[in-house]
């Protein structure tokens, strides 16, 4: 098993930059493929991006493609999510999450998931 742990959500202006952290700790962390996913105010979770164990393939969705780079730092045994130029609809709950066989766009497949951290941005 993994355990994850979110960091460094806030309150920031739209146009403002963020870095989000997920440490993981358990089980060795190259064996997993991660991912980042957001839930919006009364919307379902949604698909941000995400890396394969060796951090070689990663690719996100359109909505955030160009602003938002997911990276992976396996001997740090964390995950990464820079965020800029950031948008009032980016506003949400972000969660990273593992899974052990090739990374993945629906969050029904992952098997680990941290507790969130949320991301506010005011227009």
């Amino acid at each position: 098993q993994v355990q994850l742990v979110e960091s460094g959500g806030g309150l920031v202006q739209a146009g403002d930059s963020l870095r989000l952290s997920c440490a993981a700790s358990g089980r060795t962390f190259s064996s997993y493929a991660l991912g980042w996913f957001r839930q919006g105010p009364g919307k379902e979770r949604e698909f941000v991006a995400a890396i394969s164990r060796s951090g070689g393939s990663a690719y996100s969705a359109d909505s955030v493609k160009g602003r938002f780079t997911i990276s992976r730092d396996n001997a740090r045994n964390t995950l990464y999510l820079q965020m800029n130029s950031l948008k009032p609809e980016d506003t949400a709950v972000y969660y990273c999450a593992a899974r052990e066989i090739g990374s993945s766009t629906d969050p029904r497949s992952y098997d680990y998931w941290g507790q969130g951290t949320q991301v506010t941005v005011s227009s």
